[in-house]
C-alpha cells in the first residue's frame, strides 16, 4: 500500500500513530510513505502513484473517505492571508479557494511556513477564523482518502480516531528543530487541530465544496 502524507506538522500525530501500532513486518513492508506538499499529493492520488492520502477537501469528493480530516475551530494558526496582491500559494488547493470563497485579498500562506510567520509575531489573517466568522462552523481542510485498499484504510482511521496518541519528547523536539520552533509552541499547535469528522465538520465542508 502506498500511503501519501502531507509534509506538515497538522499529520504529526497520525505519523506517530502508524509507527507505533502497525508492529507486524509485513504491514510495515506493505505501507510506505510519500511525502510531499497538498497539491502534489493530490495529483499522485488521482495518478494512482499512491493509495491513500489525507488530500486537500476541494478534491475529497472524487474519492472514497474516511471520516477523518485535517479539522480547526475558529483558529488554525498555520493558513494565513497576508496583506498585498493576490496571490496563491502553489502548495495549496483547498486555502487557496477557502480565501476567494471568503472574498478576501492577499497573499495565501500555509503550513509550517505559515506557523513560523504567525509565531514570530507577523501579520495575517487567519482563514480558519475568518470561516468560522462567516458561518459559525469549524473548516476542514483535507480529508483521508483513498482509491484503492478501502477496508485497510477504514480500519486504520477507526482506530486512529479511537486513539490519543501521545507523541514522544524526542520527536517533538527533532520536529520542532527541523522547523526552529519550539517543542512548548509545537504541542500549543497541535492542540488546535482535531480529526474525527463529526456532524458541524461534515456541515461545514458541505457548505464549502456548494459555496
Amino acid at each position: 500500500m502506498l500511503f501519501g502524507s502531507i509534509s506538515y506538522l497538522n499529520l504529526l500525530p497520525f505519523q506517530v500513530f502508524l509507527k507505533q501500532h502497525i508492529s507486524h513486518n509485513a504491514t510495515k513492508m506493505a505501507l510506505n510513505h510519500r511525502r510531499d506538499v497538498p497539491s502534489q499529493i493530490n495529483k499522485a492520488l488521482k495518478r494512482r502513484a499512491i493509495h491513500a492520502a489525507f488530500i486537500s477537501s476541494v478534491e475529497s469528493r472524487k474519492y472514497r473517505c474516511t471520516d477523518l480530516g485535517i479539522i480547526a475551530h475558529k483558529k488554525v494558526y498555520s493558513v494565513l492571508l497576508l496583506e498585498g496582491k493576490n496571490e496563491s500559494d502553489p502548495a495549496s488547493a483547498t486555502s487557496n479557494l477557502l480565501a476567494k470563497v471568503l472574498n478576501l485579498q492577499g497573499k495565501v500562506l500555509i503550513g509550517d511556513a505559515a506557523l513560523k510567520h504567525y509565531l514570530q509575531g507577523k501579520e495575517g489573517i487567519d482563514l480558519a477564523e475568518a470561516w468560522y466568522e462567516k458561518t459559525g462552523l469549524p473548516f476542514v481542510f483535507a480529508r483521508l482518502c483513498y482509491n484503492k485498499h478501502g477496508n485497510s484504510i477504514e480500519k486504520l482511521a477507526f482506530a486512529f480516531a479511537q486513539t490519543k496518541t501521545k507523541i514522544p519528547q524526542y520527536i517533538l523536539k527533532r520536529e520542532a528543530k527541523k522547523r526552529d520552533i519550539s517543542p512548548k509552541e509545537l504541542s500549543w499547535y497541535l492542540e488546535h487541530i482535531y480529526y474525527k469528522m463529526d456532524w458541524k465538520a461534515k456541515k461545514s465542508l458541505k457548505k464549502f465544496l456548494k459555496m
